[in-house]
């Protein structure tokens, strides 16, 4: 990673298909409002059962961006 300054935020993922679709799509809703995504780190995976079988597959990642300096 270059020099600067990063922050890192969580969120929470959820898909009925996998935990990657989930972890993708997290990233995904995320890349449209913040800009500069850097890493994205796995803190917990957890999943839905429902009579017996998994319904959703829940990621939250820790994901971080560069602050913008202007420069």
């Amino acid at each position: 990673m270059a020099d600067g300054v990063y922050r890192v935020t969580e969120v929470i993922g959820v898909s009925s298909e996998s935990w990657e679709a989930a972890a993708r799509s997290a990233v995904e809703t995320a890349a449209k409002s913040v800009r500069d995504l850097r890493v994205a780190e796995v803190i917990r995976q957890d999943l839905t059962i429902e009579n017996g079988g998994v319904t959703s597959y829940r990621v939250r990642l820790g994901i971080s961006f560069k602050y913008d300096t202007g420069d």
